[in-house]
Parts: C-alpha cells; sequence; structure tokens
C-alpha cells in the first residue's frame, strides 16, 4: 500500500470519526473514493454510566480517558496500550464520588489526571506505573475555588491547572517536578474575572504550545486569556464567541504558538453553533471564523495538514463533528454523532470519547 498523502490522511480520519458504523468506507481528498486507503474506526463502550470528558491520546497505541458517573457514583480512569482493542481500568483506589474531568499522560505509565469540583473535590492525582499505584499530589483548600483543566508544557516538567475564580480573578496551581507537587500562584498577574468561569467541558479550556498558555472564559465576558511567563502573567482578550450563563469558550487548540482555534458555545442551545468558533495567527487577537451546526466542546488539529481542524461536541441528544480544511474559516458537519472530547496525534490518528462511555480511534491502514 502505497503512503497515504497528508490531506488524505486528514480527510481519512475525519471522515472515519464522523462514521456512525464500525468499519468506515474509503474516502480520499475531496471526499471521493480512493480504494488504496481504507479508513477503521472502531467504537468501544467501556461503562455507560460514565460520561467521559478528558482524554489524552500519547500514539495510534496508547491512550488514556477519565470520566464522571452520570447516575452520581464514581468516575473512573482507563488506558489502552494496543490500538483501543483492550481497555484496562485503572482508577485511584479510594475516590468514590470523584469526577475525573482531565489527563494529561507522558506515556503507558505516566499520567496525571484532574478531579473538578469545589473545595476539596477539586485534586490532582499521579502515576508512574501505567495506574496500578497513584499518588495524590494536589488537594484544593479553597472553599470557592473549582479547577477545571490542566496542561503540561513540552518537555512535562512544568504545568498549569485553572481554576474557576476566586475574589474576581482565575486561579492558576503550577508545578514545576512534572507535578509531584503544585502550588498557588499569586493572582496579582491575573486580570479581573468577576463574572467569568471555565468550562470542564472537554478537558482543552486550557492548553500550551512552546512556552505560551492560554485558556478560555464564559459567563459575563467571553475571553481567552494568554500567558507568556508560565502563568504568573495573563493577558484578557475577546474571543469573538458570545458569551451567556452556559456560553462562551469550551476549548482551545494551537498548531504552533501563533496559530490557534478556540471553539464554544452555548449549553442552553446545543442547536445554535452560529460564531461558536474564533481563531487567531498570531497567539494573540482573535476573530470570528466560520459558523458550526452544532456546539464545539473540543478541537483538534488534523495530523499531516497545516489547516485542518476537527470540532466535536455532544449535548444531550444533539452533536455533530465537523471538519475545517480551511483552518476555521468554513466547516463540513459530517456526522449528527457527537463527542465531548478529541485528540489527534503526530502518527495519523484521532481518538474520541464522549457520553454512555464511549471511545472511539480513526486511523488509516
Amino acid at each position: 500500500m502505497r503512503r497515504p498523502r497528508p490531506l488524505t490522511l486528514a480527510l481519512a480520519c475525519a471522515a472515519a470519526l464522523a462514521s456512525s458504523v464500525v468499519v468506515a468506507g474509503p474516502a480520499g481528498a475531496g471526499g471521493h473514493p480512493d480504494r488504496s486507503h481504507t479508513p477503521r474506526f472502531s467504537t468501544t463502550v467501556l461503562d455507560p454510566d460514565q460520561s467521559f470528558r478528558g482524554l489524552d491520546a500519547v500514539d495510534s497505541r496508547t491512550a488514556w480517558v477519565t470520566g464522571g458517573s452520570i447516575s452520581g457514583g464514581t468516575g473512573g480512569v482507563w488506558r489502552t496500550t494496543d490500538g483501543g482493542r483492550h481497555w484496562q481500568d485503572v482508577s485511584p483506589p479510594q475516590t468514590e464520588g470523584l469526577n475525573f474531568r482531565d489527563v494529561e499522560a507522558r506515556g503507558t505509565r505516566e499520567a496525571t489526571v484532574l478531579a473538578i469540583g469545589e473545595g476539596e473535590a477539586s485534586r490532582i492525582y499521579r502515576t508512574t506505573d501505567g495506574g496500578r499505584s497513584w499518588t495524590e499530589t494536589f488537594r484544593n483548600t479553597e472553599p470557592t475555588a473549582f479547577y477545571n483543566c490542566l496542561a503540561f508544557f513540552p518537555g512535562g516538567r512544568h504545568g498549569l491547572a485553572v481554576s474557576d475564580p476566586v475574589d474576581g480573578r482565575f486561579r492558576i496551581a503550577a508545578t514545576d517536578d512534572g507535578g509531584r507537587s503544585w502550588r498557588v500562584l499569586p493572582s496579582r498577574g491575573m486580570p479581573d474575572s468577576t463574572g467569568e468561569a471555565n468550562f470542564s467541558a472537554s478537558g482543552d479550556c486550557l492548553t500550551v504550545s512552546g512556552h505560551d498558555a492560554w485558556f478560555g472564559s464564559g459567563g459575563e465576558r467571553s475571553r481567552v486569556f494568554h500567558s507568556t511567563d508560565r502563568g504568573r502573567t495573563w493577558t484578557a482578550t475577546d474571543s469573538r464567541i458570545p458569551p451567556g450563563e452556559a456560553a462562551g469558550v469550551f476549548a482551545l487548540a494551537f498548531r504552533t504558538p501563533r496559530q490557534g482555534i478556540a471553539v464554544g458555545g452555548d449549553f442552553s442551545a446545543p442547536t445554535d453553533g452560529v460564531d461558536a468558533v474564533g481563531s487567531t495567527r498570531d497567539g494573540r487577537t482573535w476573530r470570528g471564523a466560520g459558523d458550526l451546526q452544532h456546539l464545539g466542546e473540543d478541537v483538534a488539529w488534523l495530523p499531516g495538514t497545516r489547516s485542518g481542524v476537527l470540532v466535536v461536541g455532544e449535548s444531550g441528544d444533539v452533536g455533530g463533528v465537523s471538519a475545517s480544511l480551511d483552518a476555521g474559516r468554513s466547516w463540513t458537519r459530517l456526522s449528527s454523532t457527537g463527542f465531548h472530547t478529541l485528540d489527534c496525534t503526530p502518527d495519523g490518528s484521532c481518538w474520541a470519547a464522549g457520553g454512555k462511555g464511549r471511545v472511539a480511534r480513526a486511523s488509516l491502514r
């Protein structure tokens, strides 16, 4: 089989993730059949009581997902090392009632997971042996704080976690030892954030690229916050995504420290994707991009392309998968089946996870 071109690979991943069948038909550039490439899409239900919103795909074989119980039980952590054929429940012990919304992995053995919630419900756990044992490395002690997302800079030593505002300013916790310990940073470098909040919709409300970090907000204002000094100081810019009580920026992704996409919407109107995408070409200023036909809970740059982007969203019975090949200026809705969270890897695989314990992987074979 000849090696697929990057654009063909990107379209195949997008079409495969949008498919509602286990094995998708072949697709080539422009959507025309190309029988030399066969995208395969497999969906697995790990636990129908779980809503998966945390996902980190290491490569085409290894991925970690985290979730929360739909019925009010315990959330969990799962890991695969064989491309999704088998998944292992590696949840931390004695974490009844916690809701795991984010995971950052550094391979098959090392991962950091975030449990969300007010007060002590916000916790961070770390494993270095593939989930056989876990260490609690952070527990929030501020009753009004609510941590939503975490991310690590390249190399894995420095990382940040973001909380809803405390006393009118978003709160940042930081690590400089790979997640072994965390400290809350002073708030004097954070702009006034009164009336704003994060959305822990997909684990990607905070993201990094190079030495820069960004997170999104919603509520009274819908903004993108940007730091160039590992979270000590921040600037805030209008995201161009409309704000609202349940509306704003849900996720961000950067192909480079300058080229980024922000997606969001309104959970109270999940079929309305108008103005649900913002884009930046300098990493600082944002402009409106093309409209979606569904809310955008997560976004990823398609591997092997300069301008291919995939967006997923899911809210109850409303959802969708959409793709853009022009960096978000225009979108094609590929499916009405949605996911909460999404990740694509440099080796050409895209992973997704969502409600009712569903996980999926798409690639070329």
